[in-house]
């Protein structure tokens, strides 16, 4: 049986979501069919692969300047995706960039869209980064960072480590090998430079390594990604966002895909934001949304 299309959501009609998603749509014809773009009636009305509008469909959106009614429209295409994928009629979902401030104007309650998906099917969600060089996964993420060593916890490290696990098994790794982030400079220098790297991250890595986790860590974070790249482990895990994202943004930022693992369905997104300055200058990047849209085929084909 065929399996069902993804649903792509073109996120805030304002921003560089919609020209991406049609510009990947136009040089991936073949792909393009086992999709359906989610988005505002003035932009899916111009698209020659499947489609759904959604929201008001006089709004015309005002390129690079967001407005309320494009925010409703980007919540009512996430809204749609996520209860399609539940109801089977999606297989998956690819979200294009949104809004943070303009969706929390229109009333919307979660940091972002992994939280928001998250809530609708259910599941503890782990925020990593694949389909580039390197795969890196996040043990805390949008919190600020001094809010970081109280929120980093055995059971965080230890999930997102297993999430990456599982993927890297999915991608076809026989024996993934992860590699875990201490939190300290030089992973803390066996607690001269703080308590976290000994008393947290430690044990969690024994604890993986007792269950047959090929993991190794606490790791000085300022080599362990050059180790990555050269071979040395199949996926990192950060303690905290910029740890991760500022090594992975350096190498990958055309190539690597945002995926919320620990959920009971895939969602990907391409890893940059809604760009309004690039929209309608012909200079945005599709290689981000083309990762996060291949990523999504090869994890339910």
């Amino acid at each position: 049986m065929r399996h069902p299309p993804i649903a792509i959501t073109a996120g805030d009609p304002a921003g560089i979501g919609p020209e991406i998603t049609a510009a990947w749509l136009a040089s991936n014809p073949a792909l393009a069919s086992e999709t359906v773009a989610i988005g505002c009636a003035a932009w899916t009305s111009t698209l020659r692969s499947p489609s759904l509008a959604v929201g008001d469909r006089n709004h015309r959106p005002n390129p690079g300047r967001p407005e309320p009614e494009g925010q409703r429209i980007a919540l009512a295409a996430m809204e749609e995706a996520a209860e399609g994928v539940k109801e089977g009629r999606y297989r998956a979902v690819v979200t294009g960039p949104v809004s943070k401030e303009g969706l929390a104007g229109i009333g919307f309650k979660h940091p972002g869209q992994t939280e928001f998906f998250a809530a609708k099917w259910g599941g503890t969600p782990v925020m990593a980064f694949a389909g580039g060089r390197m795969t890196v996964g996040l043990a805390t993420w949008h919190i600020p960072l001094s809010a970081v060593p109280s929120a980093l916890t055995k059971e965080s490290v230890r999930r997102t480590a297993l999430a990456l696990h599982r993927l890297k098994i999915r991608l076809g790794v026989t024996n993934p090998k992860i590699a875990v982030c201490g939190l300290n400079p030089h992973a803390g220098e066996k607690g001269l430079m703080g308590e976290e790297d000994m008393a947290v991250i430690r044990p969690a890595v024994e604890s993986l390594r007792a269950e047959g986790i090929d993991a190794e860590g606490p790791l000085p974070g300022d080599t362990v990604f050059h180790r990555h790249l050269m071979g040395d482990y199949d996926a990192v895990v950060a303690a905290y966002h910029d740890q991760g994202l500022g090594p992975l943004k350096s190498v990958d930022f055309a190539s690597s895909a945002n995926l919320s693992l620990g959920l009971p369905y895939v969602r990907t997104s391409p890893d940059h934001g809604t760009a309004y300055a690039l929209v309608g200058t012909g200079r945005a990047d599709i290689g981000s949304f083309d990762s996060a849209v291949r990523l999504a085929l090869r994890l339910t084909s």
